[in-house]
This record gives C-alpha cells, structure tokens and sequence, in this order.
C-alpha cells in the first residue's frame, strides 16, 4: 500500500519526477518524460504495480532532507545495530534520464534489503529480463532500462532481490537508466562525481533567485519544485507529477495534471520574474507561443510537455487506485472543454512578457492578436466550463466573463505598447467596457453583498478572489470587500478555502447546487484559493489577517517543504496531485506579497 502523500519526497531531473516514501520506496517514476508511462506505479496500486525499496531490513527510525538549494534527498535511518544514509538524485541535463541511489555507513553496521519491481506502461508490463554480471537490463517494447548493482541479485516472482551489510565507512552505489530498446546501452555513470555535478548544477540555479525576504529557504524549495515540474527540451511547466491522486480518499476526483495548463501561464511568469527567473519565464513563453500555433484563436486549455494536443483521457482498470480512488485516468478530457477565461490568462501572459521585456514575446504579437481576439469577438457571451473544469451544465460563470474583460483590456494596452495603430482598439474597448458593465450587473447580488459563482447563483466561488487581482475592480471597492467576506464565511473550513461548495451546507450563506460540476460531492480545501485569499486581504489593508491565513497553508507543507493540491483540515492529511505547482506557484507570490507589504510598513 502507497503511503500518506505528505510522506513522499521528491527527486528529478527536469525531464521526470520521482517519487520515493519515507520507507525508501521509489513509487511513482513516468520515463522518459513526466508524461510518460510509469515504470514504479505502486503509489497508485501495490507493489506488484512497481517500485524499488532500499531500506534498513529491520526496524529504523528515520530522518530526511533536502541538502541545502539542492533537490538531493538524504534519508538517514538508525537501527539497533547503527545508522546509514540513503542519498537520492537525478542529474539535470543528461540525455538518458538516471536514478541514483547512494547508501553510507554512518555508524555501525546496517542490514539493508533492496526489493526492485519494474512493470511498464503504469504496472502492467512485465520486462524481458536479462543479467549483466553488474546488474540487469530491463527491455519492454520501446522502453529499456539498465540497473546497475555492487552487490548479488536474485531474481524470483519477476521481482529483484538483494541483502547485504553496510558498514560504517563504506558507500555503495545503486543506478537505474532509461534508454531506447532500439539504442545501444549507456553505460553507468559514476555516482560520486553524479552527486557532485547534481549538486553543483541545482546551487548554480538557485545562486539565480533574487528573492530575499525572510522565508528565502522556504520559497527557493518551492522554486525548485517548480523548476523540477518543468520540461527543460520545451520549457513547459506541467501541473503537477502524477496522476489520479485524488481530491476525496474513496472518491472518483482523480485526474491526470502531469501537462501544461494555458492557464498556469500568467501566474508561472509571475512567480518567475519576482524571482529573478527570466530564463525560465521567457523559455514558458516560448512553449506557449509553439503550442498555440495554427490558428492562435482556436488554442486548448493545456497540452502535452511538447505543445501536443490529443490527451485522450482513458482509465486505466488494473490499477486500483490510491487507497482504491478510482477511477485512474491517464489523459485528460477537459482539454477538449471551452474555458473562456484562458484568453484572459493567455493575453496578460502575452503583456506580462513584453512588459518584462522577454526574448520573442513581442515579435509574435502580429499574428497573435488579431485572431485570438476574433474568436473571443464571437465566444465571449457564451456560457463554459469555467475554471474548475466542472462536468456539469455550462454556464456564464463570473470569473470567465471577467477573464474575457482581463483579455480585451490586456490587448488595449499590448495594442498600445506595441504602437499597433492597424488594431481596433476602440471596439475591444468598447466590448471591455460592456463586459464589466454586464458583470457588475448579472455576477453582482446586492442581497447577499457579493459577485456570485455564475449569473443568478446563490452562491460564492473562490474564482471570484481574483477580481481585485486582475484589476477589475480596486481592491478597497465596497463589492470586492463584500465579496472576500462571503468567501470567508461560506467557502471556508479551518481557515482554508474551497473552490466551491460541491453539496449543500447547512448553515452555508447559500445552498449550492448539487449539479454544479456534474460530480458525486466532496472534495478537500484547495491550497492555492486559500493563498488567494491571503493576497486578497494583503490588498484590501488587512495584513495581519493575511499573515494568518499564509502561516496556516505554510503549516500544512509536509517536512520537505512540498505542497500537493489540496488538503483534508478535519483528517490533517494531504489531497491531490503532489507536488502541485499551482500551490507552489501561490505560496512564491504570497511569500513575495506579504514581503513587499512589510517593507512598506518598516518604511512609513
């Protein structure tokens, strides 16, 4: 059985992702790319699904942590008879994406065991196997992997073996590479020097950050996820690592985020310029200029690492799920779903770019533009799927009309910035001033003193925290102060925040429509709204109030400093995709927000 999420740590290479529990388990590895097939699946079913242990072969009790602004985990068990260390990593930049697992004797002597089962395609192929006299390779189809061993294997049950003593003093090094069957096999790299080259290259990165408030360790951990939940060959950013971990313990909310989402877009650029990222931010561009090319006005809402489009969401039904939520999805259908608010997130991309003064960005705004504006002339009064991807009825869902105004205002002022006089700007800002005319009177309930979910709902949505972030409206108008109570007082549990309400709450200030997302109800709070509302009252004057509810989602990071997507206040545990870049994305800006608030107070 998987363990807890928050008991997972992370390595990667910025081509993939592991991920490996407090035991030393490797669970979770997709090869050769973040959005491949999983090689180790157990995290979504049980070891007959694949993992790879590496463990004391008695009871231990064990530490572990990230070596300084690095993404090197050391895990240090102690036992009866001494204490060893584990050290895991990946080396950025190589072709052949490499686990390497190094084990030091620290104090007397250790019995360790090591248990290696490798199934394909998410646990279901078993690999031809085959003996190196220094480990084995592993080939099923196009996929290959060589394992290299110091010590005796034994194979038994289609599964791998090894027992053996490590004293204080000694250091041994295991390695696992994925390669092409149809290429030659690579030959092991040395794990020391490996470790020093990791380490050299993750400290060069982070040397980049220019961030420095008083939480520096805590936001350059959250910069390194999010740098590991990138594609380096494209510069794509995928939401998260995995696949079907799900929103409720039981439940069916389990989707496939290990792609890139447009509307990441706006906050990913963000995050990355106030840390001083450009690189990185510029090369996101890059990605998303590619993987809207054609006709920019017809885009997706999120497409593979490599800007492709057919995501095909399929259920996998041998894999019984994370503490059986199933179904398990690979592929993801709302990428077919009209979201009419990724033309706001794509166009204040577009001008966050050109006013960062990103490489390319300006150069492709002639072709942008024009088409991308023509298709929001003829969808904007559309109801969609909104932001939460919902399964249910669409609808005219206020954030998505307010992101179609975000969209007409940022192509006024790119039209501008650019000196593009052959643009209409008059009509899109004409059509900009209908929209927010439309919003303030359908999206609006004076009764309850606050916008709503969708016009004529009864009821608040979480989405509705970024009015003032976008500048809809100012952040101390007497609508956006009415609307950030209504969240507090009907969307939160603990202090946390829900998307939305998915059943009826008793003693709610609105019943909520059990059909609103098409989905059986329930679901954790969503990290990334509750940092929302941080921002929101960070805005509107309330800086001690939004201290606490930033330390609150701060408290909730598991040891390693990782966030997943969602969590459970009641049961304190962790919900979602792990480790989620949006919650990572948010906790950066938060962190940056509430920096910029107190240098301002210490000013005055």
């Amino acid at each position: 059985m998987a363990g807890l999420i928050e008991d997972y740590a992370i390595i990667g290479d910025t081509r993939t992702v592991a991920l490996i529990d407090r035991t030393g388990s490797i669970d979770w590895w997709c090869v050769p790319r973040i959005d491949s097939g999983a090689a180790f699946a157990a995290l979504l079913g049980t070891r007959d699904h694949g993992r790879w242990l590496l463990a004391p072969a008695g009871e231990a009790t064990t530490t572990r942590r990230y070596e300084s602004e690095t993404l090197v985990l050391v895990t240090e068990h102690r036992t009866a008879t001494g204490a060893v260390e584990v050290i895991d990593f990946m080396l950025p930049g190589k072709e052949h994406p490499t686990l390497f697992r190094i084990v030091n004797g620290i104090a007397g002597s250790v019995d360790m065991t090591m248990d290696l089962v490798v199934r394909f395609d998410y646990g279901s192929v078993v690999p031809w196997v085959r003996a190196t006299g220094d480990g084995l390779t592993m080939v099923a189809g196009p996929d290959a992997l060589r394992f290299h061993s110091p010590y005796r294997l034994e194979g038994r049950d289609n599964a791998t073996t090894a027992v053996f003593a490590i004293h204080e003093g000694q250091s041994s090094t295991f390695s696992m590479t994925w390669h092409s069957s149809l290429d030659g096999i690579p030959m092991p790299l040395d794990g020391s020097a490996a470790l020093i080259a990791t380490q050299t290259w993750w400290r060069d990165w982070v040397a980049k950050c220019t961030y420095t408030g008083d939480l520096r360790d805590e936001v350059v951990r959250s910069l390194i996820t999010l740098k590991a939940l990138t594609y380096a060959p494209t510069g794509a950013v995928v939401a998260a690592a995995t696949t079907s971990l799900p929103e409720r313990i039981g439940g069916v909310r389990n989707w496939d985020y290990r792609y890139s989402w447009l509307r990441d877009s706006s906050l990913s650029l963000q995050a990355m310029l106030v840390a001083g990222y450009t690189d990185e931010a510029a090369a996101w561009t890059q990605w998303l200029m590619r993987a809207v090319a054609g006709d920019p006005g017809e885009f997706q809402i999120m497409y593979d690492v490599h800007g492709r489009r057919r995501l095909t969401e399929v259920e996998l039904d041998w894999l019984p799920g994370y503490e059986n939520s199933a179904p398990v999805r690979i592929g993801n259908g709302a990428s077919g779903q009209f979201q009419l608010d990724v033309f706001g997130e794509l166009l204040d991309a577009r001008l966050t770019g050109v006013q960062a003064g990103l490489v390319g960005t300006a150069s492709h705004h002639h072709d942008l533009l024009p088409p991308t504006m023509a298709t929001l002339d003829q969808v904007w009064s559309h109801p969609d799927e909104g932001i939460w991807e919902i399964r249910g009825p669409k609808r005219h869902f206020t954030h998505s009309k307010v992101m179609a105004w975000v969209a007409y205002d940022r192509a006024v002022r790119l039209a501008e910035l650019l000196n593009r006089d052959d643009l209409p700007v008059a009509q899109w800002s004409q059509t900009r001033d209908e929209i927010h005319a439309q919003v303030c009177a359908q999206g609006w309930d004076a009764e309850l003193n606050t916008f709503v979910q969708y016009y004529g709902a009864k009821q608040v949505d979480s989405s509705l925290l970024m009015l003032a972030r976008v500048g809809f409206l100012p952040p101390t108008d007497p609508r956006i102060v009415g609307t950030v109570e209504a969240v507090q007082r009907d969307l939160c549990v603990g202090g946390f925040v829900l998307r939305y309400l998915t059943e009826p709450e008793e003693g709610a200030g609105a019943a909520a429509s059990p059909a609103v997302d098409g989905l059986p109800p329930g679901e954790g709070v969503f990290l990334l709204t509750t940092l929302w509302l941080a921002d929101n009252l960070v805005l509107i004057g309330r800086i001690d109030e939004a201290r606490e509810v930033f330390e609150r989602v701060r408290g909730v990071r598991n040891d390693l400093g990782l966030f997943s997507e969602e969590y459970d206040p009641i049961a304190g545990r962790m919900l979602g995709n792990f480790p989620q870049a949006f919650s990572h994305l948010g906790f950066v800006l938060t962190a940056t927000r509430l920096a910029a608030a107190a240098a301002a107070t210490q000013g005055d």
